[in-house]
């Protein structure tokens, strides 16, 4: 099995390229956003509990994310692996998702992250903001505020995966393709 972890900023391209990985190496996304909803709609056990603590607008635990994760591993046992989205996302997950993932006999290989300047993030949330109608990616100072926070925060997860040499930087600049290229030439490297 070959999980991976897609990290970038807001704008780094990680929804197009996460779609376009999926789709050239079979593998499950595994976004928590994604599951919460999941979970909420279906009316499970791990959703009822962490729609009661949304509805008081309180982060659901850890423990409610990685339980949650761990009931996605274990119903596609024919997974030929994950792509992590959004999680984790700090260094007390990355190590809960280590723990998890060593129970089910598998692990992460590496963790992809696109590296972008800031001046182009900027540029493209503006951009896509012109176009979705997002309020968040149309005021300059609020998308460097997400950009500032997504460095803050998950500078910890890949100091983390550092330790174990998981850890690759890949250029996020260009077109789609050239990205999605480098994406491609270091899943190959790894792969089994």
């Amino acid at each position: 099995m070959f999980n991976l972890i897609l990290f970038g900023p807001p704008g780094s391209g990680k929804g197009t390229q996460s779609e376009k990985l999926i789709a050239r190496y079979g593998l499950k996304h595994l976004s928590t956003g994604d599951l919460l909803r999941s979970e909420i709609s279906q009316q499970t056990p791990l959703g009822l509990e962490a729609k009661k603590i949304m509805d008081k607008g309180q982060l659901v635990p850890d423990e409610v994310v990685i339980g949650m994760i761990s009931s996605a591993l274990d119903g596609n046992p024919d997974a030929k692996g994950f792509l992590f989205d959004g999680f984790p996302r700090t260094d007390k997950q990355a190590e809960a998702l280590d723990k998890l993932l060593d129970l089910k006999k598998t692990s992460i290989a590496v963790m992809l992250a696109l590296n972008v300047s800031e001046e182009e993030l900027v540029k493209r949330l503006v951009k896509r903001g012109e176009t979705s109608g997002r309020s968040d990616d149309s005021n300059e100072g609020v998308i460097r505020a997400r950009i500032a926070e997504y460095n803050s925060k998950t500078a910890a997860v890949a100091e983390y995966y550092k330790k174990f040499d998981k850890v690759v930087l890949v250029k996020g600049e260009g077109s789609v393709d050239d990205i999605f290229g480098g994406l491609c030439g270091e899943i190959d490297k790894r792969i089994d």
